[in-house]
């Protein structure tokens, strides 16, 4: 038995029917990169996380929402690690999540789209554009309907009050203001 898929078509691209997505934190990496030194990048992830999609019979009104746990952060360095989630930079004891909404989807072309939505770290909300890719849809050996995309964006730390550094003889700093941010997802219909 062939089971049939929620799918449509819209605007030259495949895309799900309506209905909700929940991330599979199996599948997916919320990861950052700065660099360091001026030089080199340090890479780390959060590991603990959740999120729904909530795609739209309109698709321009789909809607995003995630919360990531701070102490989930790790760059496999335990020192670097310590600091990263100190006074200095995250706080994770006194701000333990942070959290993103959609604020609105403004524009597409292919299977890109960007993404504008509300970055709260540390009790500070930004707004930020994330460059969205849906990568494709897939039906699960267990017959979940799976929904896989890539999202990036770059913030300034300082905007959230991460302004700790460190100046360099050579002229820099130790660790850059900018981050980028590059999650890689698989998300799964929860309804239907």
């Amino acid at each position: 038995m062939t089971a049939t898929t929620p799918r449509r078509d819209w605007e030259g691209l495949t895309i799900p029917t309506a209905g909700t997505y929940a991330l599979d934190v199996a599948h997916t990496r919320v990861g950052f990169t700065a660099r360091h030194l001026m030089v080199s990048k340090v890479r780390g992830q959060f590991t603990d996380f959740t999120g729904a999609i909530t795609v739209a019979e309109e698709p321009m009104d789909s809607t995003v929402e995630a919360t990531i746990s701070t102490a989930s952060m790790t760059t496999g360095q335990p020192d670097r690690d310590a600091h990263l989630a100190s006074a200095d930079f995250m706080e994770v004891e006194k701000y333990p999540q942070m959290t993103f909404r959609t604020l609105r989807l403004s524009g597409h072309g292919g299977n890109g789209f960007t993404l504008a939505g509300e970055l709260s770290i540390k009790g500070i909300a930004r707004e930020v554009e994330l460059a969205v890719e849906l990568e494709g849809l897939a039906t699960s050996p267990w017959g979940q309907e799976v929904l896989a995309f890539t999202a990036t964006t770059e913030i300034n730390r300082e905007d959230y009050g991460m302004t700790w550094n460190q100046a360099l003889e050579s002229g820099g700093v130790l660790v850059s203001k900018k981050v980028r941010i590059e999650i890689e997802g698989e998300a799964i219909r929860q309804d239907g």
